[in-house]
């Protein structure tokens, strides 16, 4: 017995699955069933309906097929009400002019029932895996040509351009037999910037940046820029005697530095393959570097083997965000030549030993340069490869 046993389950196994198979088979043939599916509230209607169709054929009782009548009645009015309910909405998304990757987006969802003359009931909108949005609205009515805003949550994990998101449309209005879906798709050509979440290796040469900055602007300029404590060996010039007898400590004046040069961030787009990771971090920490020393003031410029943007003279920083959102690597492609005009110099580049003999890593202090800020492989952690560029 036990062999038989053993060899049984697997032919009534493989007998369902092949089943199954022809049952997704079935299903793919027919595009409407990809949209709705009976619910148990349907089944057991279903299986109600056969037990009376049974009952009044074996009795052939006239008020039993009524009751049969009624009941198949009942079924398809269900059916063209909740195709009719679906009928009718269109679905649209108000955005943001401006998104980063790995952060909530505050957004809106705009529900138009274009049906004047007939209201929607218990419309549950969802969205796609692809469309960012992992929630749901449930709307109870939705009269006749009236229209919803609902405020959404989105989240983009990776940046680059986004053109299309699908969200879903579901009903079981109004006996809940079966759950009817529709799919809207929107076509938006999104751009989404490179994630600006600070990272402690960010952080960290951002601090280095804006302390070179602002112990340059206290220059010798004619410019105020504030009064503070005096320091030793320094020269009693400038010294504040208003200031000095108010706080009872010597008080000296520092003046801004008249030099306005930018602070240049070169990325390096001829990385290998086996350094795309630590590319999407060079991307990221070029975008978070511009963003906070634009809204510092600062003038910022970009430059790659394809373009040199300058701002504000060419364009706000979510110019050079917008860049960085599609930039991609572009193997083989030599670097420019050094720079000689920018006060700091940022550089990007897989190769840095390749950049520092093309004149990268020397600066000018006859021209008022700083020296230059070359970040490697070893500079900070790769993102994980859930992230890139769409």
């Amino acid at each position: 017995m036990l062999p038989r046993i053993e060899c049984t389950v697997p032919v009534f196994r493989h007998r369902r699955h092949s089943i199954m198979n022809w049952w997704t088979n079935l299903r793919a043939l027919w595009p409407g069933a990809l949209r709705q599916h009976i619910t148990r509230t349907g089944l057991a209607y279903s299986g109600t309906i056969v037990v009376v169709a049974i009952v009044a054929v074996l009795s052939g009782n006239n008020l039993m097929f009524l009751i049969l009548a009624a009941m198949l009645s009942i079924l398809f009015v269900s059916g063209f009400v909740s195709k009719l309910v679906l009928a009718g909405l269109e679905v649209d998304l108000l955005l943001p002019p401006h998104i980063s990757a790995r952060r909530l987006v505050r957004a809106k969802v705009h529900l138009k029932n274009l049906k004047r003359w007939m209201p929607s009931f218990s419309i549950l909108l969802q969205g796609a895996p692809d469309s960012g949005f992992e929630g749901s609205l449930y709307y109870p009515v939705v009269a006749g040509g009236a229209a919803l805003e609902e405020p959404i949550d989105l989240f983009f994990p990776v940046r680059g351009r986004h053109a299309a998101r699908t969200f879903s449309l579901t009903t079981r209005f109004p006996f809940g037999f079966a759950e009817r879906r529709e799919m809207v798709s929107m076509h938006h050509d999104v751009t989404v910037y490179p994630c600006l979440d600070p990272r402690p290796e960010f952080q960290e040469l951002l601090h280095a940046v804006t302390g070179e900055l602002e112990a340059w602007r206290r220059g010798q300029g004619h410019d105020f820029y504030r009064i503070r404590p005096y320091e030793a060996m320094e020269s009693a010039r400038h010294v504040d005697w208003k200031a000095t007898a108010h706080t009872n400590s010597l008080q000296v004046r520092e003046f801004a530095h008249s030099d306005d040069r930018a602070v240049l961030i070169y990325l390096d787009l001829d990385v290998p393959r086996t350094q795309e990771a630590w590319f999407e971090s060079a991307v990221e920490c070029t975008a978070f570097l511009a963003f906070h020393l634009a809204e510092s003031g600062h003038r910022v410029r970009l430059r790659t083997q394809d373009i040199d943007l300058m701002t504000p003279s060419q364009g706000d920083v979510y110019t050079i965000l917008g860049y960085l959102a599609l930039v991609s690597p572009r193997r083989g492609a030599p670097p420019g030549d050094p720079d000689s005009e920018s006060l700091l110099q940022i550089v990007f580049s897989a190769d840095p030993d390749r950049m520092a003999l093309l004149g990268w890593g020397s600066s000018s202090k006859a021209r008022g340069q700083h020296a230059p800020h070359i970040v490697g492989p070893d500079a900070f952690s790769p993102l994980l490869p859930l992230n890139g560029v769409n």
